[in-house]
């Protein structure tokens, strides 16, 4: 069996792959694990100037919680879970090395989030994003925060509460996909763009994004601080857990339906 994350570099630039495209690339806890050890291995090899990173498959970047382990989650799993999340946003946000992300397909909840906090997206037009967890009983804490910081509150709370997906012409319109292209063009035009940004001289770089992350990090970790508490409350009512429930019942009577 493939590992849930794939790596290959070619000149100076290192292209990781989510690799779980039988479920969308949707996130568990051994994928989060293992993208978090690659990172800290790029980001510390000289020799790599620039990342790629994009999904398996043509359907999804990545479909964000995989809902058939977090139904699970009582309220201390929630907490851990939070933190495997702060592990993995802070080690992308730290990067010392420009991150681009090659949007293949669709970009859902921590999959969305995972994109914004990217330096550069390139999408084709068939992309949709958007934070659509509270369809599934999980109150939206991390995604608010950094859509706010792009998008302005109003915005936010919109796509927050109604949980609707963005196609790309309106994530291009906003500033949330940078360049879109034919689909066929989506992973050499990211590449061809990560090439171009590991030209530029490295520490200017590095000391640029340090800044980056330097004047958001202290909304990050109240950010994250309050996920703990929300999520802890959510997870201990149990609504999320019926939710996903629902939820993972009804995508079962529609395979069945579509296999009969």
């Amino acid at each position: 069996m493939e590992p849930s994350v794939l790596q290959s570099t070619v000149s100076t630039v290192c292209t990781i792959t989510l690799n779980r495209p039988d479920v969308l690339n949707a996130w568990n806890a051994p994928m989060r694990e293992l993208l978090l050890d690659i990172l800290h291995q790029v980001d510390t090899d000289d020799d790599i100037r620039a990342i790629v990173l994009t999904g398996a498959g043509d359907r999804a970047f990545g479909a964000g919680q995989d809902l058939s382990e977090s139904k699970t989650f009582d309220a201390d799993r929630a907490e851990e879970w939070m933190a495997e999340w702060q592990r993995l946003y802070d080690t992308i946000r730290a990067l010392s090395k420009p991150l681009v992300i090659a949007l293949n397909g669709l970009a859902a909840g921590s999959a969305f989030q995972v994109a914004l906090l990217g330096d550069v997206r390139v999408g084709h037009p068939d992309v949709r994003m958007g934070q659509p967890e509270i369809n599934s009983g999980i109150p939206s804490v991390t995604g608010p925060w950094i859509m706010r910081e792009m998008l302005g509150l109003s915005r936010t709370v919109e796509l927050t509460l109604t949980g609707r997906m963005m196609d790309a012409e309106e994530c291009r319109s906003i500033g949330l996909i940078h360049r879109l292209v034919p689909r066929d063009q989506v992973q050499e035009e990211a590449f061809s763009l990560a090439k171009e940004l590991a030209a530029k001289p490295p520490i200017a770089m590095a000391l640029t994004k340090k800044r980056f992350r330097e004047v958001t990090q202290e909304g990050f970790l109240e950010t994250m601080a309050a996920g703990v508490r929300i999520q802890r409350e959510a997870y201990g009512s149990g609504e999320p857990a019926r939710m996903m429930e629902a939820f993972l019942a009804e995508r079962a009577k529609r395979r069945v339906r579509g296999s009969a």
